[in-house]
């Protein structure tokens, strides 16, 4: 007999179909395949995705034909580097709040606009170096996000982050 799947199986399996959309719209199509599951307290159940006090965290939740799906995890103050994308990405909070600061392309990038991303947001962009953003922890309470880069994890040190500030 199977075991019945989890909230996590079901995610996965979404975003599944939704790495199958062309390449044009699958961004937005990840993400909205997240989003139903991010308010689920239970979504990572048994899974263990520790913090690390020096800077955020990656765990590897599935990899997929040429994608792979990652939980992040972010102590206060921490954040990401001012960057772009070399591969679409998608990513909703499932934990927390976190900001997300976008930048307009230059030297150095000039801020633009800044959302908060709360339990159940999503955000989506296409591989651009002038779709620059920056995600950051400004709470004093631990997040956690669910991201889906296009890209295998073996490749993410050079093929997600293209680092601008």
């Amino acid at each position: 007999m199977m075991a019945p799947l989890t909230r996590l199986d079901t995610m996965l399996a979404d975003i599944r179909i939704a790495a199958r959309t062309p390449l044009a719209g699958r961004d937005r199509a990840v993400a909205e395949a997240i989003a139903p599951h991010l308010d689920d307290p239970g979504l990572l159940a048994g899974k263990d995705c520790p913090c690390n006090p020096d800077r955020y965290i990656r765990h590897l939740l599935e990899e997929g034909d040429g994608y792979a799906v990652v939980a992040l995890v972010w102590r206060p103050g921490q954040m990401s580097p001012v960057h772009a994308h070399h591969t679409w990405c998608a990513l909703g909070v499932h934990e927390g709040v976190l900001s997300e600061h976008f930048f307009t392309p230059g030297a150095p990038p000039q801020l633009s606009a800044a959302h908060l991303r709360r339990r159940g947001d999503i955000s989506h962009g296409p591989a651009s170096p002038d779709v620059i953003h920056r995600i950051a922890n400004c709470s004093s309470e631990v997040a956690m996000s669910i991201h889906v880069y296009g890209v295998p994890f073996a490749e993410f040190a050079d093929g997600v982050n293209l680092i601008l500030a």
